[in-house]
């Protein structure tokens, strides 16, 4: 064996180097390159849950555009609907209006018939109590000598 000083051989560094080289190989792909497709997998696991979070959120951000516009929609939808409800109501009132006018000129029509019809029977009875009293006191002028005519008529109207 060939020494060099400080007691170095060459054979035993060669030995250590290859020694290192196996133990370097072996490990490279007993641990280095599992390691490594598991760091991989890893990596490629986390931007896919990353593009299905992107993913979502862009989902979501179209479903909210969706929705705020068949909000925008349903209040135009509404205010059309109101609209065509108050028009209704203004319809169905003025139809009620018209109905009660109707129905109130025909009570005032029977109220002022009613009033003509006793009007005229006041008129009437009035005339026959008037031609009775008339009658009446003609009588008492004619049959009772004794009396000054006017006085005879006055007392008759006066006992009525």
């Amino acid at each position: 064996m060939t020494g060099l000083p400080l007691n170095i051989d060459i054979q035993q560094i060669l030995l250590h180097l290859l020694n290192f080289a196996v133990l370097f190989a072996g490990l490279y792909f007993v641990l280095y390159k599992p390691v490594r497709k598991i760091m991989d997998e890893r990596e490629e696991h986390f931007k896919k849950l990353e593009e299905d979070a992107n993913g979502k959120i862009a989902d979501s951000e179209k479903a909210k555009a969706e929705y705020e516009e068949r909000l925008k929609n349903a209040d135009s939808e509404i205010n059309a609907k109101k609209e065509e409800a108050g028009k209704e109501t203004f319809a169905e009132r003025e139809r009620i209006i018209t109905a009660a006018n109707d129905e109130a000129a025909k009570i005032l029509e029977k109220a002022r018939e009613k009033a003509n019809s006793e009007h005229d029977k006041i008129i009437s009875d009035a005339q026959k109590e008037i031609a009775e009293i008339v009658n009446e006191a003609t009588e008492k002028i004619v049959l009772d000598p004794k009396m000054d005519t006017y006085d005879q008529f006055l007392n008759a109207v006066n006992k009525e």
